[in-house]
């Protein structure tokens, strides 16, 4: 690895988490809720809930002291509804959330108990709030990523493979609601690289995956964008594979498909946002209102580039990618 060791760090000391379960809280702690969109088990999800811990401390609010937290774990959305009521009925001051069908099934619970959110793709498209700065009801948060990063993940595609004239945008409607968010900003952008766009919706079963990027990889000079999406994050692994199987460059949302064998990606640094989020949740339960606080767009972004899978693809690495990359794993 090169560069990027605090990540490590943070993985090495999140298993703590939760922390101090079995202290004495003193008296007037407060409470916040967390659903996560990903599973308890995640490495990446232990990261950011260390990352958002460590905020927290900083900020004078120490788990199992004078803060109370309860923990939900929604990967790809599921059980989602279920969660989100069991933490509306504890009533905590305020209630972390990661990703869109987590923050949607917190808000069809509750208009009172403030929300926070991370990972989100579209929240005005999406309900969440009425506009990024006065979101207005009890909802605010920090933005997944701005439509134009598109443009990005495109760009990446054709530096590694200059012959690539095809690129499917690969989503699970039900899961990512908000694609079109992106898509339209990727039509653009796929226009003047001369890259015919096409969207390759999957379904939650690993059959369905299969077939729909066997039947894109049918046509030569093609790629994949995996756009930001629970599900596909849920079968990570399998998408890997038949990239690597059908030769297919792919360029994705989260640093982990890279860690787990993926090309590369172009993203936020989500455990550095979960940290920043602690500071609105801190805000909060000082007394400031959701609806004042302006949904944040990200500022952290990480280029991961994996030099064994561009060498099992036949892909050359331009020296640029390599020099901007913030790690290359080797």
């Amino acid at each position: 690895m090169m560069r990027r060791r605090e990540f490590i760090t943070l993985l090495g000391g999140a298993a703590a988490w939760p922390l101090a379960a079995g202290a004495q809280l003193l008296e007037g702690a407060r409470h916040i809720g967390v659903l996560m969109g990903l599973a308890e088990d995640d490495p990446d999800t232990k990261a950011r809930l260390f990352g958002f811990q460590q905020a927290l401390e900083k900020l004078g609010w120490v788990e199992g002291r004078n803060v109370r937290i309860d923990y939900r774990f929604a990967p790809a959305g599921a059980r989602a509804e279920v969660f989100a009521k069991e933490l509306v009925e504890l009533r905590p001051d305020v209630i972390l959330s990661n990703a869109s069908p987590a923050t949607a099934a917190l808000q069809r619970e509750t208009t009172m108990i403030p929300i926070v959110f991370t990972g989100v793709a579209d929240p005005i498209g999406s309900g969440f709030v009425a506009g990024l700065a006065r979101p207005g009801g009890n909802i605010t948060g920090f933005l997944l990523f701005e439509s134009s990063i598109t443009g990005k993940w495109l760009g990446m595609l054709k530096e590694v493979a200059p012959d690539l004239s095809r690129a499917a945008l690969v989503t699970n409607p039900k899961s990512a609601p908000y694609y079109e968010f992106y898509l339209r900003a990727a039509q653009a952008a796929a226009s003047s690289l001369g890259i015919e766009l096409v969207l390759a919706v999957i379904d939650n079963t690993p059959t369905e995956i299969e077939q729909a990027i066997a039947a894109f990889a049918r046509v030569p000079n093609g790629g994949l964008v995996l756009l930001p999406d629970t599900n596909t994050n849920l079968h990570r692994d399998l998408i890997i594979r038949l990239a690597a199987r059908h030769r297919l460059p792919a360029v994705y949302s989260d640093r982990f498909f890279v860690t787990a064998g993926g090309l590369m990606c172009y993203s936020t640094d989500r455990a550095d946002q979960f940290g920043t989020a602690a500071s609105y949740v801190d805000r909060i339960l000082r007394g400031a209102k959701p609806a004042d606080l302006p949904v944040q767009a990200p500022t952290k972004y990480q280029t991961v580039v994996n030099m064994k899978t561009a060498r099992t693809l036949g892909l050359t690495v331009p020296p640029g990618l390599l020099v901007a990359a913030d790690e290359v794993i080797e």
